[in-house]
């Protein structure tokens, strides 16, 4: 009774920061709002990232409270509280006071427990699946999320793009082109272009 209430909760509140991600609902800043944060953490493309955030917390979310595959879920949501800590929160220290990272961590706590001992009664895992649960379970899919979190930031994410060339040196580079294209032989000298007008 306990783990269904809890894996209600917990999924559901999920799935809500999921769909603010990708639809901006419940006051969320949708793909391109929460598209351009990513950028700033380093995670690009932002938009593929904050859709894949999304999915997972939705989906995880949706599945956690049915309580359907629950360890499949477990992991597409301690990967996102595990992307959350490192991107976010763990240079702040673990109160969420100052921005840390408990939060997260007791989520990730009562996620790995649910994983351990099964999302309860009534629930899909109990009816279809009542084996799809125990330590290897759990343990399984906490690494398995940790792992997530480290292959889609970390080699998944494309390298910053270079900054383009400032427009006074492009400006410079054609005129220095533009002298060379009218220099005459010999004497060093430029012949100045025909001159046009414009009426």
């Amino acid at each position: 009774m306990f783990s269904a209430a809890l894996r209600g909760v917990i999924g559901i509140l999920f799935m809500g920061h999921g769909l603010q991600k990708l639809k901006g609902w419940f006051g969320g800043h949708g793909i391109e709002g929460t598209a351009g944060f990513f950028e700033m953490l380093g995670l690009r493309p932002g938009k593929r990232h904050a859709t894949a955030a999304g999915l997972s917390e939705t989906v995880g979310g949706g599945l956690l409270a049915l309580g359907a595959l629950t360890p499949l879920a477990t992991t597409l949501l301690i990967g996102t509280m595990v992307t959350a800590i490192r991107k976010v929160h763990a240079p702040k220290g673990p109160w969420v006071t100052e921005g840390g990272y408990e939060y997260n961590l007791v989520l990730i706590a009562a996620l790995t427990d649910l994983a351990e001992h099964g999302p309860g009664s009534p629930s899909v895992d109990e009816a279809l699946f009542p084996r799809l649960k125990g330590t290897a379970w759990a343990t399984l899919s906490l690494a398995a999320g940790v792992a997530g979190s480290y292959l889609v930031t970390e080699r998944l994410t494309e390298p910053e793009p270079a900054p383009a060339p400032e427009a006074g040196a492009e400006a410079d580079r054609a005129g220095d082109g533009a002298t060379g294209r009218f220099a005459r032989e010999g004497d060093g000298t430029a012949e100045a272009p025909e001159q046009t007008t414009q009426s």
